[in-house]
């Protein structure tokens, strides 16, 4: 399994449906060394597919590692930001409620 792969099953486990209630949102990752994937989180739920989305809200582009820092709290998001480990295209601010969702 690939640390991508791990990192989306970890978003799955720590999702907290009442963070994500009245949102309809997208949230699309380009995954540079693994493959891609989309979170729709539909007020208070959570579809998590391969691929990538037509219109997402926000776009994440990032490697696994860096990636799988951020989620597990060992590196910011905005330090991987601000050193260019992490690029965001949309509406960049709503990549800052990712830790809201998935505490």
């Amino acid at each position: 399994m690939s640390n991508a792969s791990r990192v989306i099953d970890m978003l799955r486990s720590r999702f907290d449906p009442q963070a994500a209630r009245g949102m309809d949102e997208t949230f699309q990752f380009h995954i540079s060394d693994a493959d891609d994937y989309y979170l729709t989180v539909q007020d208070g739920t959570l579809d998590i597919q391969s691929g990538e989305h037509d219109d997402p809200s926000v776009t994440l582009s990032t490697d696994s590692a860096t990636l799988k820092g951020v989620m597990s709290g060992e590196l910011s998001g905005m330090q991987a930001f601000m050193s260019g480990r992490l690029k965001a295209t949309g509406n960049i601010m709503l990549a800052t409620r990712l830790s809201h969702l998935f505490p």
